[in-house]
């Protein structure tokens, strides 16, 4: 499985409500990606910026859906919202709680 942790900027005074409502309407069309599994939107308890998990098969499922048109087009949309850029960390699940045992590729230690 592939993660990728994607830390927003700081949302602009009076944007928050439409940046949400991006974020959900965004979801809505990058599930019809294939290997989506997962997304969502973790706001801080206190201080700092929201934070996306978003959750793929593989990275070339998610890169193919990174580089389609309608991920551009949301990234568009959203950026009058942002004081800033998001940034991106990419992951890959080496242990699940589901599946104790290291993920395919990775010895057990």
């Amino acid at each position: 499985m592939f993660i990728v942790i994607i830390s927003f900027p700081p949302i602009k005074e009076g944007k928050d409500a439409e940046f949400r409502e991006w974020f959900a309407t965004s979801n809505d069309e990058f599930s019809k990606c294939k290997g989506f599994l997962r997304r969502r939107l973790l706001e801080p308890m206190k201080g700092g910026t929201y934070v996306a998990v978003h959750e793929h098969e593989s990275q070339e499922t998610f890169e193919a859906m990174h580089h389609s048109e309608p991920h551009a087009e949301a990234r568009a949309s959203v950026d009058p919202c942002f004081e800033g850029a998001p940034s991106a960390v990419f992951y890959e699940v080496v242990v699940d709680s589901q599946n104790t045992a290291p993920m395919a590729g990775y010895p057990r230690a």
